[in-house]
């Protein structure tokens, strides 16, 4: 199992990298809301670091979790870019060259 927070920052990863490839493409695709759905399980530490954490349970290892308290969730993400001069913050386009207030 990985944590929910490890899926959404590799999901974050992989968008950079698809933006970062599309360098010089002609053909661009703005990118929309992003809906991540999985089944998690909780779990919670004891001890002076206390903590609940959410679990991403594996298709093939629902069996095995049965036990575990399980939720299924859905997730809607609406990607932006950030803007460093305090601007309003940007659609992600991917795909092609530059254009005017892109980035």
């Amino acid at each position: 199992m990985i944590e929910l927070s490890d899926m959404v920052r590799e999901l974050r990863r992989q968008l950079a990298i698809a933006l970062a490839d599309s360098e010089g493409e002609a053909v661009r695709f703005e990118l929309g809301p992003v809906e991540l759905e999985a089944t998690i399980a909780v779990s919670r530490e004891a001890g002076a670091e206390a903590r609940t954490r959410l679990w991403v349970v594996d298709a093939g290892a629902n069996g095995k979790y049965a036990h575990a308290q399980t939720q299924r969730v859905t997730v809607t993400l609406n990607p932006t870019t950030v803007a460093t001069d305090g601007s309003p913050a940007r659609p992600v386009l991917i795909a092609g060259g530059e254009v005017d207030n892109e980035r």
